[in-house]
């Protein structure tokens, strides 16, 4: 019996099996999210619809911002996966993927933060020697550009 009970467990027989499934923690961290939030929905585990989600997200906020008041680093982290997480839901909701959302904000970041550089340097300076309101004209300005192409 004893032998068994070794050899099942060796097998893993037995061994709880979530109904979520399996997602690698190699995958990207918010398609992982995204894709967790869609198998939970297909067992009735979500929000009826948006406003829910709106309201969990202020939740989320709220909480983040009282870890801050804390200090406390670890509550701090907790408390803003618990947001990201609620807006990876909410981006479902929409019919967005976050992880490409993502990618394309920090692309527009990179791009913006260029022509940032680039009108810097006309002025002959660096960026150590711009104040931010001279960065944050250039950004707007870089956003202006993109809504022209």
């Amino acid at each position: 019996m004893k032998k068994d009970r070794i050899q099942s467990r060796e097998r893993g027989a037995g061994k709880f099996t979530s109904s979520l499934g399996k997602f690698s923690r190699t995958m990207p961290a918010l398609a992982r999210a995204q894709r967790l939030t869609e198998r939970a929905s297909y067992f009735g585990f979500d929000w009826p619809g948006t406003e829910q989600v709106w309201d969990k997200i202020e939740e989320e906020f709220n909480e983040l911002k009282g870890a801050v008041s804390s200090g406390d680093k670890s509550r701090i982290g907790e408390e803003m996966g618990d947001l990201l997480f609620s807006l990876v839901n909410l981006s479902r909701f929409l019919g967005v993927e976050a992880e490409d959302a993502l990618t394309q904000t920090a692309d527009r970041f990179i791009n913006r933060f260029a022509h940032i550089e680039t009108r810097i340097r006309e002025q002959g300076k660096t960026l150590a020697q711009a104040s931010l309101e001279e960065m944050d004209s250039f950004w707007e300005e870089a956003k202006k550009v993109e809504r022209n192409l």
